[in-house]
């Protein structure tokens, strides 16, 4: 089975969000991805400082 890599997410743009309260806000869906993204992120350093151990 072979992992999904995400991409480092960019913040939404100037004009993205509405601010109309949204659901979800543009700016959510950014955070959600940047957290999975940041998840992967840390659990390859982890692998790569395991193997170089």
């Amino acid at each position: 089975m072979s992992e999904e890599i995400i991409e480092k997410p960019t913040p939404p743009g100037e004009n993205e969000c509405c601010d109309s309260a949204c659901t979800p806000c543009v700016w959510d869906i950014f955070y959600e991805k940047r957290r999975k993204w940041r998840i992967q992120e840390a659990e390859r350093r982890e692998k790569e400082k395991q193997s170089s151990d």
